[in-house]
């Protein structure tokens, strides 16, 4: 076959260009720090990366989800230890004011104080978080707890607020609020605080059976609430470890081996300077030059 100066120049352009392709294709790995900047550069890298990246923000959207979740069972413990620490202040009222030491005067006093007591726990029955009340079951736009109006207004709404704190799981994130802020309760202490204000001190020592019954409910309703709440902190150390494999493994199937490829774009860069050097060699004056 006849070798033409023509074909000697095509094929060494020719592989030039491949040259400067596969540098360029290097350096755009070096500047972007990924395998591909395209699907097209690889369909199973770019099929992979989409399904880790799904992965990925599936956990975020969780963990945004726990932080909700913590959001509502932080407030409801302190709201319910302040609710606790307010009965057991109305307890010890009452056991002073069951002494029959104490005067009518010293009883209305300790009755004010039961009333002031009293429309603290309709504020902590109240609470709100993000501008939604916590303690209305589902009706999370209305207060619960309302002494001011003719009947008086007390939640029966026991529906949960639901929260998916994991793919397929819902977890309560409210408490009941019939067993901590019922009817009962604030009835209880209107009674109580009558009996006080009116000396009827051979009734006062009978309200400390109710008392102690609120409290255990109390109580019991925050126990129930912290088992959740560590439920909730094992769902979260879950999902941090869902959170690095998944980033693990898209960094794995999409990033670039940054030592690998500064050392082969300097060998391609070698290579490139060698095939210059061939070429130039190759394209040497020709016959036509001489007849000019």
């Amino acid at each position: 076959m006849r070798v033409t100066q023509g074909m000697l120049s095509n094929n060494m352009l020719r592989n030039l260009s491949n040259s400067y392709e596969r540098m360029g294709k290097y350096q755009e790995q070096l500047s972007t720090g990924k395998k591909i900047s395209r699907p097209s550069d690889d369909p199973v890298v770019a099929m992979k990366g989409m399904n880790y990246r799904t992965q990925l923000t599936e956990v975020k959207q969780f963990q945004r989800n726990l932080g909700e979740m913590y959001n509502w069972m932080d407030n409801s413990d302190s709201a319910l230890d302040k609710a606790t620490q307010a009965m057991q202040r109305i307890r010890e009222l009452t056991v002073q004011a069951s002494n029959g030491t104490y005067e009518d005067g010293q009883r209305k006093n300790i009755a004010e104080e039961v009333g002031q007591l009293k429309e603290h726990l309709e504020d902590i029955a109240n609470t709100k978080v993000n501008g939604k009340y916590i303690f209305n079951g589902s009706d999370t736009q209305n207060k619960p707890v309302d002494l001011g109006t003719t009947p008086k207004q007390f939640s029966e709404n026991n529906l949960p607020v639901e929260i998916e704190i994991s793919k397929g799981v819902k977890l309560k994130a409210n408490i009941d609020p019939r067993e901590v802020f019922s009817e009962g309760l604030f009835t209880d202490l209107e009674k109580l605080e009558t009996a006080l204000d009116s000396g009827r001190d051979e009734e006062i020592g009978d309200f400390l059976g109710n008392l102690d019954q609120r409290i255990d409910d109390i109580v019991n309703e925050r126990a129930d609430l912290g088992a959740r709440m560590n439920r909730v902190e094992l769902v979260e150390d879950r999902l941090a470890n869902q959170e690095y494999n998944a980033t693990k493994m898209l960094s794995d199937n999409e990033d670039a081996d940054i030592d690998k490829l500064i050392t082969d774009l300097k060998t391609q860069e070698s290579v490139h300077r060698a095939a210059l050097g061939v070429g130039a060699r190759i394209i040497q004056p020709s016959l036509m030059d001489f007849l000019r």
